[in-house]
């Protein structure tokens, strides 16, 4: 393609439902692409470099990939839109976005499915200590360890109450996948403490709030708001935390909530690290005021090494943030977070998958 092509800029290599797409996109409506070909995240040198050269007006970038002020100074005037292959959206700088119109686009309705899916396997691993136990048997334990009537005993979630901080699409997908394991009642938290959530954001039916509709709840189990952050803390068997990191949620989940928690309770966390203290959560398990945890992301990430305090915690269950890791999924977000880029630039035909702002 001619240099006087408006550049989509692409910072990995996108599963192939989002690459056909772009490129063959990309070449019918005349956009050059500029690839980071190496299957790792796109050096910073890299992109800044290639800002440098002109004409980028759209970007699809990755949650590694910081969305600040020294970006959009190297994109320059004539850049439209950016489009992130990921829910989450605290790498960007929504502010300054929209102080400079940019749009942003999010991916968050195609990986609900598999987020909740780990949410409720990491509910199951934390409270049937299934780390502790795999441990056991990768350290060569098993074949010494003597059998006790108690051993690797965890909780059961019949009759438990199980608490969603964040009850949005993916916090009530996860409470969907539980209710067959025989649980009492679901209590939730969202921005408005005791405020029943909306009949349109009951995205599942799952209050039945249209009577008319399926209800993935037929077992009509108890669902109701919480009337506030201590109560949700203070009445949770287990509690999920599905929602997004802001400055109000960032160590939300600190020492006073972890305190107002029963003993036997567990925390499960698929929503950001940040909203957890790390360091809280580490005493209060340690001092046996909280039973374990099933983390899939941790504050800090990628940097968590096998010395880290909590990965050394044998009630802890941390996997590295794999919540949406299936092909189907990956593959879904890639071509959403192209559908959004394009619909950014106006490309007929192609509308948001979702608009952050």
């Amino acid at each position: 393609m001619s240099a006087t092509h408006p550049k989509i800029l692409v910072t990995r290599v996108l599963p192939s439902a989002g690459h056909d797409l772009l490129y063959a996109t990309a070449e019918k409506e005349g956009y050059e692409l500029v690839q980071w070909t190496e299957d790792r995240p796109a050096d910073r040198e890299w992109i800044l470099d290639e800002f440098k050269k002109g004409g980028v007006v759209a970007a699809v970038v990755q949650a590694q990939d910081k969305i600040n002020e020294e970006f959009l100074e190297a994109a320059g005037p004539g850049f439209k839109v950016i489009s992130t292959m990921s829910a989450g959206y605290d790498h960007i700088s929504l502010p300054l976005m929209a102080a400079n119109n940019i749009p942003v686009g999010t991916v968050p309705d195609s990986l609900t499915d598999a987020c909740a899916d780990t949410g409720a396997m990491l509910t199951l691993m934390a409270s049937r200590r299934a780390g502790e136990a795999y441990r056991s048997v990768v350290d060569g334990k098993w074949p010494v360890m003597p059998w006790g009537p108690l051993m690797f005993c965890g909780h059961s979630l019949q009759k438990s109450t199980v608490g969603i901080l964040g009850f949005g699409r993916i916090g009530q997908l996860t409470l969907q996948r539980l209710l067959g394991f025989g649980i009492s009642r679901a209590l939730y938290l969202n921005s408005t403490p005791g405020v029943p959530l909306p009949p349109q954001k009951d995205y599942f039916n799952l209050l039945h709030s249209n009577p008319s509709a399926p209800s993935l709840n037929p077992t009509n189990t108890s669902i109701l708001p919480a009337s506030s952050l201590k109560h949700l803390a203070e009445s949770s068997d287990f509690l999920i935390i599905c929602c997004g990191l802001s400055e109000k949620t960032r160590k939300l989940v600190g020492k006073e909530f972890l305190g107002w928690m029963k003993e036997t309770a567990y925390i499960v966390n698929t929503g950001r690290g940040g909203v957890v203290d790390s360091e809280a959560l580490l005493e209060a398990v340690q001092s046996g005021k909280l039973a374990g945890a099933g983390l899939d992301v941790v504050d800090g990430e990628p940097h968590i090494g096998a010395d880290h305090f909590l990965v050394k915690e044998e009630k802890i269950v941390i996997l590295p943030h794999i919540g949406s890791a299936t092909l189907e999924t990956r593959g879904a977000m890639a071509a959403d977070a192209v559908k959004n880029c394009l619909a950014g630039l106006g490309v007929e035909g192609f509308e948001w998958a979702y608009k952050q702002q």
